[in-house]
């Protein structure tokens, strides 16, 4: 099984949810490129490659077999769209709310690309904080239902000890530009259209991202790409499946891989 975490996150926010999952499963959760304990990239990030940072792992650590492939957010996206390019690579496919995105008209193409040369010229930057109580103390205003105990492990995931004293956050600020290529929601659904992998996609009761994605209208489209599928609504939950219900995640885990 391998884990695959979102957009400024890390691959031990999963331990909540991996600590409820049956001791003997092979379980990895690596942190995507510029994040967490991961070397930066050299220059810049192009999506397509995480998917080959995928392919690379999975050559690695499960050569010779299929993988329960389970992704959040961003993670989820780069499954999705991996278990329709690689269907032989995949068992199974489990997204926490990576629906894909809002298609984007081509028109709004001229603005993009000035955007992302404007941020060329600046030097991105991440925030800092005092302490990793004060960190902790973010992510809980940020999100009230994260617990003090899983605030405080999260905080110590996500940040860095400063030479200031401070604690900065592991990710490169890089990520932060604005992507100069539009996302083609097309495209991502004729990826998944190729999917033959059992696919479950779970969602937050509480969350806002299908509204995020401009997914709420087309919703019941995007889910008829994949040949087999199921959905749950995860109640007093948002997005942050894993760290808001991580015992009902792993529930959920084992009774759609038959544990």
């Amino acid at each position: 099984m391998v884990f695959l975490h979102g957009w400024m996150d890390s691959g031990a926010t999963f331990q909540f949810a991996v600590d409820h999952l049956p001791a003997d499963w092979d379980i990895i959760a690596p942190d995507w490129r510029g994040f967490g304990g991961s070397d930066r990239a050299p220059e810049s990030y192009y999506f397509p490659d995480y998917l080959a940072d995928l392919d690379a792992l999975l050559d690695r650590y499960f050569p010779e077999q299929p993988v329960l492939l389970v992704g959040h957010s961003m993670g989820g996206n780069v499954a999705g769209l991996y278990a329709g390019v690689r269907p032989e690579r995949v068992q199974r496919l489990i997204s926490l709310e990576g629906f894909g995105l809002a298609s984007a008209a081509p028109e709004a193409a001229p603005e993009r690309y000035a955007a992302w040369l404007d941020s060329l010229r600046e030097t991105p930057g991440l925030r800092s904080f005092e302490s990793y109580d004060a960190l902790a103390a973010h992510l809980q205003r940020q999100n009230p239902r994260l617990t003090a105990e899983r605030a405080d492990y999260v905080a110590r995931c996500w940040g860095e000890s400063a030479v200031d004293g401070t604690v900065e956050l592991r990710g490169d600020p890089r990520h932060k530009r604005p992507n100069p290529v539009l996302y083609r929601l097309e495209e991502a659904m004729a990826c998944w259209r190729r999917v033959t992998a059992p696919t479950f996609w779970l969602l937050g009761a509480e969350s806002d991202v299908l509204r995020r994605a401009g997914a709420e209208s087309d919703f019941e489209t995007r889910l008829a790409c994949f040949a087999e599928i199921r959905t749950e609504v995860i109640e007093a939950c948002g997005h942050s499946i894993h760290l808001d219900q991580p015992v009902r995640l792993a529930e959920s885990i084992r009774v759609f891989t038959g544990d």
